[in-house]
């Protein structure tokens, strides 16, 4: 993964939403989600999550200003400058594959049925730095508890838009990543109540720069698994070509669990350093591992986590 390194951005005050006026929003959220009220443009009732953390989240200008989305460009600050082209309405996802119920859905048609949740995780990069980020969204599980899957169904590909005329990046040369971007999980961690598909951020429909419509977030694992602007979502039987490991398979594996016990080949994982905290000299965190989500473990028992990173 290309590694660009360089100082937070400043940002102006304007661009930060202040915590007491997000924690109000909160209060909002979940008495709106109590009285059955909609949140305009989800289409379905947002409540807060008992999978939070309680950790302080990062301001809405960290999150959306620094960013890896290489459809948009390579550098930090490319998505948020270079995304706002990017049409996201009308928009369609296809579900395929091992399924009982194939479907071209239209993303409103897609995310009708389903309560959103809001959700503070903690991210990690593989590039060894970190954020706390309040998503909104539901369970991967209940999409594909609704496609039903087949006995054969192990694992869960991910695509995203190609669309070079919107995404720079995508015209690039030579080309960093065969288009489109791919990514995929292992049918029981796409099943497991952490996995989420989000819809937005800090109550907001998500940034065109964050992923919008759609992305996947797997909190315990490294940032470039949780796959951008998906399109297609196909159950198969066999593990599927991801994106990073099929460029550099020693650096970037399939399950890309955290884990600061193995580290990547040019730098260390052990520590790493929280955007907003004071810039690259800030004091670094310790790297917790599966990112402290400690109740996906049973999902590796047995394996080898250094051979199976």
């Amino acid at each position: 993964m290309l590694i660009r390194v360089g100082t937070d951005r400043p940002v102006a005050s304007s661009d930060i939403t202040p915590r007491s006026l997000w924690l109000r929003r909160r209060e909002f959220l979940a008495a709106g989600a109590g009285l059955g009220l909609g949140l305009a443009g989800f289409g379905a009732r947002a409540a807060t999550s008992p999978y939070s953390t309680d950790e302080k989240p990062n301001s809405r200008a960290d999150i959306t200003s620094y960013n890896n989305f290489y459809e948009f460009g390579t550098d930090k600050s490319d998505p948020a400058a270079k995304a706002g082209r990017l049409k996201t309405k009308p928009w369609t996802l296809r579900i395929d594959g091992l399924v009982e119920k194939p479907a071209d859905y239209a993303l409103e048609d897609f995310l009708k049925p389903f309560s959103m949740e809001e959700r503070i995780y903690r991210m990690r990069c593989v590039e060894g730095w970190s954020m706390v980020i309040p998503w909104l969204g539901f369970p991967l599980a209940e999409a594909i508890k609704r496609a039903q899957p087949q006995a054969g169904a192990k694992y869960v590909a991910f695509e995203t838009l190609v669309r070079p005329e919107e995404m720079p990046g995508q015209r690039s040369f030579p080309k960093i990543i065969p288009w489109p971007y791919r990514e995929g999980l292992r049918l029981d961690e796409a099943m497991h109540p952490l996995t989420l598909l989000a819809t937005g951020l800090y109550g907001e429909p998500l940034p065109n720069q964050n992923g919008a419509p759609l992305r996947l977030v797997v909190p315990w694992k490294y940032g470039f698994k949780g796959i951008k602007s998906i399109v297609r979502m196909t159950l198969v039987a066999e593990q599927p070509k991801t994106s990073w490991n099929m460029i550099a398979p020693d650096e970037y594996g399939f399950y890309a669990n955290v884990n600061p016990g193995v580290d990547h080949p040019r730098w260390s994982q052990a520590t790493e350093r929280r955007i907003g905290e004071g810039g690259l000299f800030a004091k670094r965190r310790p790297t917790l591992m599966f990112n402290g989500y400690e109740s996906v473990a049973s999902l590796y028992s047995g394996m080898d986590l250094r051979a199976n990173y």
